[in-house]
């Protein structure tokens, strides 16, 4: 029997919950997780998260560059901590509750396999805390702009992958 994908929206408190449009990639599982644990090439595909260096094990730190979606277009310092890992289902990092920066939230990105050459692919982040409600009203509507520009450029990254490897084999029989 299967385990059920995870479920960011039984897991979390909807109203600081954000998501990008769940997408159907052309492509296995294994190719889109390829993708995103594939962080030096981020740059190459990635609109939001230019830069993103891990060793991607528990507790890691995921050190990252995010284009600043407020409209100033700069590059925005982040690092967040790996709390999820399951390969060709769930990559997870979190930024914990610090009196300094009293923001703690959790970013998961969701891969479901629909077939052997298909899924869907969803990215959450959900916003914790007594500051979550205010983080969701400053930072909802940009973060979820970038996720959904993320996952559309996911998509378009993982299909073309998995095309090239197709006509690579195709040339080899």
């Amino acid at each position: 029997m299967t385990e059920a994908p995870f479920d960011p929206f039984a897991a979390y408190d909807n109203s600081t919950l954000v998501a990008s449009d769940p997408i159907e990639i052309d492509a296995p599982a294994s190719v889109v997780w390829e993708v995103l644990t594939d962080l030096p090439k981020y740059s190459a595909w990635n609109p939001f998260c230019v830069r993103a260096e891990s060793t991607l094990e528990m507790g890691a730190p995921v050190t990252m560059s995010l284009v600043d979606y407020t409209g100033g277009g700069q590059l925005a310092p982040n690092v967040e901590y790996v709390c999820a890992f399951e390969p060709e289902r769930l990559l997870s990092w979190e930024l914990l509750d610090n009196p300094v920066w009293p923001y703690p939230a959790r970013r998961d990105q969701v891969i479901t396999a629909l077939g052997p050459d298909r899924c869907r692919y969803l990215s959450t982040d959900a916003f914790h805390g007594p500051n979550g409600v205010h983080v969701m009203n400053f930072c909802g509507p940009w973060v979820k702009r970038a996720f959904d520009d993320t996952a559309r450029a996911l998509k378009k990254r993982a299909e073309a992958l998995h095309a090239e490897r197709g006509a690579s084999q195709e040339k080899a029989a």
